[in-house]
């Protein structure tokens, strides 16, 4: 697989940045480069501040009907080119083709949604206490959006804040990834494609940090979306709140999951094994942290075992296998001192741990057991195919420690029991929880976190009430 040099694209045509500096681009399956990806700097983000301002008067008064064709006509497209797109996601990204295919008609599904919801975004008449008094409201777009965006999904991450920004009619600067930027830009010409107007839509890549302490602060933009770290949200956040920005934040997590001892402990396993090694664990919603009742703790661990053993672990190219390498070189040496924390604290290595061939950054799905719980891993996200699991012995101290953690994002159980299953829906602090299935990330339901996981969701209605503000208007006579 062979990616290309990608460019910026600023009202409406593909460009190098006006320095003509890229940034190398390079295929984490084999450590090589495969390709390059232009470097905005300050000149090129006027141009595209230009543009967005510019373009945003026309397009927020556009019809929603027609912006929803618009969207149809891109998703229609997206869904065409997923082969070709997703060979691109996989050749920079590391994950098998089948995920990287899946995320594709993933993006199409998604701007799909956002196109006809848009066309729902009711005002509403309030009854008054005056005769000949008309009181409404009406929704409005925000503004012109700044969003920005990681490598571990990069058709998934782009797609939910382009997809919602368009369809309440606002125009958008996406920063997206410079490790993986090729499937962004062959997303972004889906649209350029449709028809989307000239400025709605840019991309843009370069140093992050330059570009978010530009783009925040600067009044052309209203509305700031970011999808990353939660040390890097809380500075992005506060930029965005001195300046009275509008700001959605998706952040990281260190999800619970709790295995009860009246669970489908054998489905529970294979379920969580594969949600856990999922793009190698590069994955904001991945479980992590698990907890599992004593009773049953033996069976769930030896079928978790034998199951991250039995993954295949290589390129993308070979369809067998079931997981990529790691995004880039640095997380190996992060991992390893996660784990050798863990393991000299007392932890149980049960599998994995250790690098896989000298050529790319593939780590083996890795299981430890009994973890003491001032490890770092038991504190600090490994983003990695890591999988925690420790036991307990009352549903207190699995709630408990579900609890511990200032993170909210995604949190998983299994039970048979409706109690239990009631209790966690009403104790589980976390933005979404899902329980005896992962149903997470569809279109049409929200997906954010609380806490220091983040603030928003970027599914489901309120993701477009977000890129919306409401104006109160009342008339006599």
């Amino acid at each position: 697989m062979q990616a290309h040099d990608t460019k910026l694209f600023i009202n409406g045509e593909w460009r190098p940045a006006l320095s003509g500096e890229t940034i190398e681009v390079v295929n984490p399956a084999t450590g090589r480069r495969i390709g390059a990806v232009a470097k905005a700097a300050i000149e090129d983000l006027d141009l595209a501040l230009s543009a967005a301002e510019r373009s945003f008067l026309a397009w927020k008064v556009s019809s929603p009907l027609e912006r929803s064709k618009i969207m149809q006509r891109a998703a229609q497209l997206l869904r065409e080119r997923a082969g070709e797109i997703s060979e691109l996601m996989s050749a920079e990204q590391g994950k098998p083709l089948v995920q990287s295919r899946a995320e594709a008609m993933s993006g199409a599904d998604i701007i799909e949604w956002f196109a006809e919801e848009g066309r729902r975004s009711y005002g509403r008449v309030i009854p008054s206490r005056v005769p000949g008094v008309t009181q409404l409201t009406v929704k409005e777009a925000v503004g012109p959006v700044a969003a920005f965006t990681p490598w571990n999904f990069p058709i998934n991450q782009v797609v939910r804040k382009v997809s919602a920004a368009l369809a309440a009619g606002c125009s958008i600067i996406v920063k997206a990834p410079e490790e993986t930027p090729a499937s962004p830009a062959a997303l972004i010409r889906c649209f350029a494609d449709a028809g989307i107007p000239a400025g709605v839509l840019n991309l843009v890549y370069g140093d992050p940090a330059q570009i978010s302490e530009y783009l925040i602060p600067h009044p052309v933009i209203r509305k700031i979306s970011f999808t990353g770290s939660t040390p890097v949200g809380k500075i992005l956040a506060g930029i965005a709140g001195q300046h009275m920005k509008r700001a959605t934040m998706e952040l990281g997590g260190h999800a619970p999951v709790l295995v009860f001892d009246d669970a489908d402990v054998d489905v529970a396993a294979a379920t969580l094994a594969a949600t856990k090694f999922r793009n190698a664990g590069q994955v904001c919603v991945s479980p992590t942290r698990f907890l599992v009742q004593s009773a049953v703790a033996d069976q769930f661990i030896d079928n978790f075992v034998t199951r991250a053993e039995a993954m295949k672990v290589g390129p993308a190219t070979d369809p067998a296998n079931d997981m990529g390498p790691l995004a880039n070189e640095r997380r190996i040496p992060a991992l390893e001192r996660m784990i050798g924390d863990a393991v000299d604290r007392g932890a149980k290595l049960r599998t994995g741990g250790r690098r896989v061939g000298n050529e790319g950054w593939f780590f083996e799905p890795t299981v430890l057991t009994d973890v003491p719980v001032d490890a770092v891993i038991m504190n600090e996200e490994p983003f990695g195919p890591v999988a925690v699991i420790n036991r307990f012995d009352n549903d207190d101290d699995a709630f408990a420690e579900a609890n511990r953690l200032a993170y909210g994002l995604a949190a998983y159980a299994w039970t048979g029991s409706s109690a239990r299953a009631q209790r966690l829906q009403d104790q589980i602090q976390s933005g979404m929880l899902t329980i005896n299935h992962v149903g997470l990330g569809l279109p049409e339901v929200p997906f954010g976190g609380i806490n220091d996981s983040g603030m928003g969701t970027e599914g489901g209605a309120d993701a477009l009430d977000a890129y919306l503000q409401t104006r109160f208007i009342t008339r006599l006579g």
